[in-house]
Parts: C-alpha cells; sequence; structure tokens
C-alpha cells in the first residue's frame, strides 16, 4: 500500500486501433514502472514476431500472463504512482464487440483515459460513441480525452481542435460536462506529451498524460455505505487454502468481520470468518472500497463459492432479487428487443440470463421523460423502463440504495446490446 496516497482505479477505453495498449504501455515506461531489461525482452520479441513498434503495446499482453497469481486474469492490472495518487491501470480491450471485460473493467473504475485517434482519417468512430456511453452508464463519472497520434496530424492545433470539438459534443449527448474535461494531445508510439513534455506542440500550455492525472478528484469512497464484494476468482493457493479474490465495492471487510457469501452453490449464502485480507502481496487488517484484494474466510471451502457470488456482513446480507426493474438503453441490437426476450446479463463479476417480462415505457434517451407507455417494442438508440426475471438467483441492489450494484451490460452472440441500472427489485424471502 502506498501510504497515505488516495487509490484510484483508471481504464483506458477507445477503438481498437487508436493506440490504447501503446499509450499504457508507453506511459509506464517513460515513468520508469517497467525497467530498461523487460522493454528489451518486449522490443526483441515484438521484432520476432513481426511487429516491430508495438513493443509497448506488449507491456500489457505480458503482465496478464506473467502475474502468476495475478488478482484477475481477463484485465491486465498495472500499479504505478504519481505525486499525488497510485493507479491501478484497468487497460480494457476496444473491439467493436466491447468484450465483457470492458464491461467488468468500466464498472471497475474510478476514472477513464478516453483515447481518440487525431490522425486526419481517424476521429471519433463508432465505437468511440459506445464507449463514452458505457462509461457514463456504468458510473466513471471522471474522464480525461487524449488524442492520440498528433504525429499524423503534423501536430497541429487545428486538428486537435477539431477532434476536441467533436468529442465535446458527444460528450455532453450522454451527460458528461467538457468543461470539465481535460484534453491533451500526444503521440504515443513516440512518447510526445504522455510523461515528457513534446517539443512538437508549443501551442500547447496544458499538462502532459502523467500530469493530467494528479488533476483527477479523489473518488468518494463508499465507506458509509453497507459492504459488498463481488467474487472474481476463487484460488486454491498451497499453504493458505481458498483464497476468494475480487475489489470491495462498498463498505469496509475487517479480519475477524463475520461474513456471508450469496447466493453460493445452494442458493441459501455461505458464512464464514475473515482470517486474512491482502493486497498487492501486503497483509491488511482492513479493505476499503477500490481495493483488489485476495482474503480467506474461515468455514468457506472452495466449491461453496464462485465467481459472480457477492461477499457482506452478516447482519446486512447482499439482496438476491427474484425479480427487478431497470432504467436501459438500447445501444447495438440487431433487429429489435420484445417481451421474452432472454439475454445474458453482466452485472458486477456476475452473468446470468435475465427474461424481459414487460416494456414499462420508453423514454426520452437525452433528458429521460416517458415518449411511450407500455411499446411493443424498443431498439437500437431507444431508453426504456423495463421489468426483468433472472433464470437463476441474482444479487443486484437498487440505485438510490447502492449504485455501485446496480448497473449492468447485456450481451447476446459476442456484442454487447444493452447497458443500464437496476432502479426498483423484488427481494428473494
Amino acid at each position: 500500500m502506498a501510504k497515505g496516497k488516495v487509490h484510484i482505479n483508471l481504464v483506458f477505453i477507445g477503438h481498437v486501433d487508436h493506440g490504447k495498449s501503446t499509450t499504457v504501455g508507453r506511459l509506464l515506461y517513460d515513468s520508469k514502472n517497467i525497467d530498461e531489461q523487460t522493454m528489451r525482452k518486449l522490443k526483441d520479441k515484438a521484432k520476432e514476431l513481426g511487429k516491430a513498434g508495438f513493443e509497448f503495446a506488449f507491456v500489457m499482453d505480458n503482465l496478464k500472463e506473467e502475474q502468476e497469481r495475478g488478482l484477475t486474469i481477463d484485465l491486465a492490472h498495472k500499479r504505478f504512482d504519481t505525486p499525488k495518487y497510485y493507479f491501478t491501470i484497468i487497460d480494457a480491450p476496444g473491439h467493436k464487440d466491447f468484450i465483457k471485460n470492458m464491461i467488468t473493467g468500466a464498472s471497475q473504475a474510478d476514472a477513464g483515459v478516453l483515447v481518440v485517434s487525431g490522425n486526419p482519417s481517424d476521429g471519433i468512430q463508432a465505437q468511440t460513441k459506445e464507449h463514452v456511453f458505457l462509461a457514463r452508464t456504468l458510473g466513471v463519472n471522471q474522464l480525461i480525452i487524449y488524442i492520440n497520434k498528433m504525429d499524423m496530424a503534423k501536430y497541429e492545433e487545428k486538428r486537435f481542435n477539431e477532434v476536441k470539438e467533436q468529442v465535446s459534443t458527444l460528450l455532453k449527448s450522454v451527460g458528461y460536462k467538457p468543461e470539465d474535461i481535460q484534453f491533451v494531445p500526444g503521440a504515443s508510439l513516440l512518447g510526445d506529451n504522455l510523461v515528457n513534455k513534446s517539443e512538437n506542440m508549443p501551442w500547447y500550455k496544458g499538462k502532459t498524460l502523467l500530469e493530467s492525472f494528479d488533476e483527477l478528484k479523489e473518488p468518494e469512497k463508499p465507506t458509509d455505505l453497507p459492504l459488498r464484494l463481488p467474487i472474481q476468482d476463487v484460488y486454491k493457493i498451497t499453504g493458505i487454502g481458498v483464497v476468494p479474490v475480487g475489489r470491495v465495492e462498498t463498505g469496509v471487510m475487517k479480519v475477524n468481520d463475520k461474513v456471508i457469501v450469496v447466493p453460493g452453490r445452494e442458493g441459501k449464502g455461505v458464512t464464514g470468518e475473515v482470517k486474512s485480507i491482502e493486497m498487492h502481496h501486503e497483509q491488511m487488517q482492513q479493505a476499503e472500497p477500490g481495493d483488489n484484494i485476495g482474503f480467506n474466510v474461515r468455514g468457506i471451502g472452495e466449491k461453496d463459492i464462485a465467481r459472480g457470488d457477492v461477499l457482506g456482513h452478516t447482519d446486512n446480507v447482499p439482496t438476491i432479487a427474484t425479480e427487478f426493474t431497470a432504467q436501459m438503453v438500447i445501444l447495438n441490437h440487431p433487429t429489435v428487443v420484445t417481451k421474452g426476450y432472454t439475454p445474458v446479463f453482466h452485472i458486477h463479476t456476475a452473468q446470468v440470463a435475465c427474461q424481459i417480462m414487460e416494456i414499462v415505457k420508453k423514454l426520452d434517451p437525452a433528458t429521460g421523460e416517458t415518449k411511450e407507455e407500455k411499446p411493443d417494442f424498443i431498439k437500437n438508440g431507444d431508453a426504456a423502463i423495463v421489468k426483468l426475471k433472472p433464470v437463476s438467483p441474482l444479487v443486484i441492489e437498487r440505485q438510490k440504495d447502492i449504485p455501485q450494484m446496480a448497473r449492468f451490460a447485456i450481451r447476446d452472440s459476442g456484442t454487447t446490446v444493452a447497458a443500464g441500472m437496476c432502479i426498483d427489485l423484488v427481494k428473494k424471502e
């Protein structure tokens, strides 16, 4: 634990070809969070694979494999420090099928860096829009916009302003305030303006990307809310036993706490006592929101719990819903969404099919006002209130009670179809 420094989870989002991984790799390298030797190995590996120039992107990929008991398998987590904060970088895949990791990734993030290419032939892509929209729906409240590949636009201020203008319009449309957002121009492959100030853009008087991170506001820690920790993985570690892993979303977990994990294998929950907590290989007495931890609970076996279960205190058990009402937006459905549709919902770390029982009303996505009561169907771009029934036990909370546990994304045959949040629910007796 960086003593006294606030921890921020930072997700990098953006279109697949706009240089996200390269940006992250270069940032870690230039800020001395990766040593020369590791970098040399990656350079050789990149050449070998005929991908010279991709070595920075490999940094994140390589870390994924090398964190032998790393805290998550599907997102590359890398820690680094700035003078003010310490960050865990979440590098979210950016393909148009918007891999489920993006969803678990963004829903874990306190802030995001949206990477947009400044290359005159790129600019805003459909995916850029989808990412911004999803970041918003999934509660990433702070963004930094990094306009990459400025070298391809001859480092011209005019191009930077064009892209800034386009992105600002997009941000406004989903409810971000562009005036509160930092826009940083740079060129990741060459290291312009990431850590070191670029000499190629004398017109730009603002901060480098790294400096802009310290301008982020400290995330409010929902320590006063009940404890909720969605399980990400369950490991068996020699000498320690069963070690579930996950991120504290709300509340505080302490050693010796009496906890319950629901639904658990039997659907009734399984209880125990917290024996130890560890983060970044260091023992801790307690864990707070934002902490990615591994922990050991007396009384919980390997077969008792799985990814998607949620841990809470025994005196405030996480809510299992038999049905729930959601406000959601259809992002990308090939035809229309009607009653009876049963796609897979991704909620915190759970993946559960839920059936649409009723489309209550259609909303104006910009204002949230009712457009139509009980429509027969909803389609792309529509926002709606719908009633849903999970096909197996699911932990979810109301947006007004615990917003961190209310958001979801819906995926169907490899794409993100919709995103939204739970506004009401029927609790399982």
